[in-house]
């Protein structure tokens, strides 16, 4: 019998697994996301936050960052980030895969569509398990001992919506973690800065999470699947105002505790200016627009990595 042909979803068609990989590999490319990077992206910027904000901390204390193991750390978190979320994504959809085949943006996965048996779907996450183990043995002991701790709420995360209105907010818990990655990895600890830049993180996720979840609020409702989106409704711009506000606060605290700096704070105003431009461009009822606000927030994350990274350079 004839193998399903490998369709991809509506929001992934034209990318570069479409373009160049081998027919074979596509499913399992989009099993891990990697036809769609953002996730990847949004995974990975609070921990490059941490590692630029952690040696920021360092100099306002006197001591002198070790700038190598830093870009190490850089390094290793990328492929880290791009190994965790495919396997992250793997595991949702081995969950999910009854829900997916009802929910017209997710209906063509692999899973749900038959391109991927399951059996393969767990040989696929194991791989990449394996992977993220093997950038995990590169840390130090704490922050392979951070690492391990959020395991416990990356493997619930995708059973939420069938639970709790917000499950957004148990993803902001998964994909904040990394705001503290850096800390744990270049000073060995977690200091009010690292746990301040996590709660901002959390808040942040929240927000743009619940833009993404709009594009599917009308089929979570037809199966059942809880969401901020469906519990905001059209009361979201003032919820995600509130969220971004409280994001941008925090943030701006985590720089103050880690020493301030003029490029920190210009790069957590443009950030916070940034969010702000989501909340007024938002219109819940255009699923194009959400995708696009939901992708720039990518751009709004590196911009205040970069603020970081200037300040920890400069002192």
């Amino acid at each position: 019998m004839t193998a399903p042909a490998a369709a991809a979803p509506a929001d992934a068609a034209g990318n570069w697994v479409e373009r160049v990989a081998p027919a074979f590999a596509r499913p399992y490319l989009r099993l891990a996301r990697l036809d769609r990077p953002i996730g990847s992206w949004l995974l990975l910027i609070p921990c490059w936050w941490s590692v630029a904000l952690a040696a920021r901390t360092l100099r306002a204390d006197g001591l002198s960052p070790d700038f190598p193991a830093a870009l190490a750390y850089i390094v290793l978190f990328a492929l880290g980030a791009v190994a965790m979320r495919g396997a992250g994504c793997t595991w949702n959809d081995i969950l999910d895969r009854d829900i997916d085949g009802k929910v017209e943006r997710t209906r063509s996965r692999p899973l749900p569509s038959g391109q991927v048996s399951l059996i393969a779907a767990f040989a696929f996450l194991a791989m990449q398990a394996l992977v993220g183990l093997l950038v995990l043995l590169c840390l130090p002991r704490f922050a392979q001992v951070t690492a391990l701790s959020s395991l416990g709420i990356v493997a619930v995360y995708p059973l939420m919506k069938r639970v709790i209105w917000i499950p957004q907010a148990v993803l902001g818990l998964c994909f904040s973690w990394g705001a503290l990655m850096g800390f744990a990895a270049l000073m060995q600890a977690l200091p009010p800065a690292a746990l301040l830049l996590y709660a901002g993180s959390i808040l942040w996720v929240i927000g743009y999470d619940t833009i993404y979840a709009h594009q599917d609020r009308a089929d979570d409702e037809v199966v059942g699947v809880k969401s901020s989106a469906r519990l905001f409704a059209q009361a979201t711009r003032p919820w995600l105002a509130g969220f971004y506000a409280g994001a941008a606060l925090l943030i701006a605290a985590a720089v103050a505790a880690a020493g301030g700096g003029i490029f920190a704070y210009a790069g957590a105003a443009l950030f916070a200016a940034h969010l702000a431009w989501q909340v007024a461009r938002l219109d819940i009822d255009d699923p194009a627009l959400c995708l696009k606000l939901f992708r720039s927030n990518r751009d709004a994350g590196l911009v205040l990595f970069a603020g970081f990274v200037l300040q920890a350079l400069v002192g």
